[in-house]
């Protein structure tokens, strides 16, 4: 049975099959008291958990699976300090200026804390801080992008334009009009570095349960009772940190995101000549296209990128084919390795695509912050919720807070996503014909 199919039966990702030391952690027995109670063991809440209990907070993480097992694990392993779909003159008028700059800011410093974290932790997740590359598609995108770098600059950031002959030089792709990096961003092993978060969690004073499913969140008096199958937990205050894998335990919540559902893939690894062309320096990159191309190489020189799928049925053997034909493609690769590992996760993606902050009850939080930018805003969320365990008030905190708000018709427009995909595809070409 080759690599691809078995790592597609076990639901792994690469990341799991190639992360190492990994520490099993028991699940839940009996009865525990807390201050913190966090569901979900992924960056949001392995980074709430570790900077909570440095602050003395008593803290309990409950995990369903193992950790890093849903979205934290299924990612491409990319730290992208900046929004999905906002620049930083969009934010501003978006949420004004207080609200507007705290927000920029907390997300220009996301990916330094980031591979901060990992240096004072002494975190092995094959960390590369090289920056993050978004080449241009087409020459309308060329101007947004040069747009976009000279916000983040004028803040101090360490962005800077890319020229076509500076994005071929860097990437090794051509036919792009030009790009932008940020040269803070980078790349990482994220099953290793939510491990890592984890261990170091733990060493400050958290409680970390694997395999303890949350079937329950109650109020009871002044704290919440949380339940699983052996066991549960008082705690004063809760997070919710499973984006789009809490499965029922709050059905507001699934209405308030579109669940979208992505496909990674890693190739065997790639010769040594051909490795030297693409990606020299070890950045990440993810297109301006609507229907975006990433691509990126880890450790052992796989080349990874990811994709979605139209019509769900036969996805799971499709999508990946697609991929790695397109990979092919788009990097003049007529003699690309075949496919090694294939694995898919579900994201949520929020309509205005920013990170928030969830008023579920006093003292019950649920966070979200992926929308493609997961392993940097998720840390940071991290952070800035440790403050509100420690007593800040939601409302202060640097990201947008408010009960959840369903989408109209949500059962018809979880779909969109995967629905206009279509639509997305051709616009792209029109886009580079134009």
């Amino acid at each position: 049975m080759n690599a691809l199919v078995r790592h597609e039966m076990h639901g792994a990702s690469l990341w799991h099959a190639v992360s190492r030391n990994r520490r099993e952690r028991p699940a839940l027995q009996g009865g525990l008291d807390v201050d913190l109670a966090i569901v979900g063991g992924g960056f949001s809440g392995l980074s709430t958990a570790l900077h909570a209990a440095e602050k003395g907070i008593s803290v309990a993480v409950i995990e369903a699976e193992i950790i890093a097992w849903g979205a934290t694990g299924r990612n491409a392993g990319f730290v992208v300090p900046n929004f999905a779909k906002m620049d930083p003159d969009s934010i501003l008028a978006h949420l004004g200026p207080e609200r507007g700059e705290r927000l920029i800011d907390f997300a220009a410093g996301s990916a330094d804390l980031v591979f901060g974290l990992i240096k004072r932790h002494g975190i092995d997740c094959d960390a590369v801080q090289n920056g993050w590359i978004q080449p241009a598609h087409s020459p309308a995108a060329f101007e947004k992008v040069k747009s976009r770098a000279g916000q983040w600059a004028r803040r101090g950031r360490p962005a800077i334009t890319l020229d076509r002959q500076h994005v071929e030089a860097l990437t090794g792709a051509r036919g792009y009009f030009g790009g932008w990096m940020d040269r803070s961003g980078g790349v990482l092993n994220p099953v290793a570095y939510a491990n890592g978060l984890a261990d170091a969690a733990q060493k400050a004073g958290a409680k970390i349960f694997e395999r303890a499913p949350v079937t329950a969140v109650d109020r009871t008096a002044d704290r919440w009772s949380l339940k699983t199958p052996s066991g549960s937990v008082r705690a004063g205050k809760v997070l919710i940190a499973t984006n789009a894998y809490g499965g029922s335990l709050n059905p507001l919540l699934q209405r308030s995101y579109f669940p979208l559902k992505i496909f990674q893939v890693a190739t065997e690894p790639l010769p040594r000549e051909v490795r030297t062309r693409l990606l020299p320096g070890g950045q990440g990159v993810g297109d301006t296209r609507r229907n975006l191309f990433t691509f990126r190489f880890d450790a052992d020189n796989r080349l990874i990128s990811g994709g979605m799928h139209i019509l769900s049925a036969g996805a799971d053997t499709r999508v990946p084919h697609t991929i790695w034909r397109r990979l092919a493609r788009h990097l003049d690769l007529p003699d690309l390795p075949p496919l090694a590992y294939s694995w898919s996760g579900m994201a949520a993606v929020e309509p205005d695509f920013l990170p928030h902050l969830l008023d579920l009850g006093p003292g019950l939080i649920a966070g979200r912050a992926c929308n493609g930018r997961g392993i940097a805003m998720t840390t940071a969320m991290g952070k800035a919720l440790a403050d509100w365990a420690a007593g800040t008030e939601a409302r202060d905190l640097p990201l947008p807070f408010a009960p959840p708000a369903p989408i109209p018709f949500h059962a018809l427009l979880r779909h969109a996503p995967n629905a206009l995909l279509g639509w997305s595809m051709l616009r792209d070409r029109l886009d580079e014909t134009a």
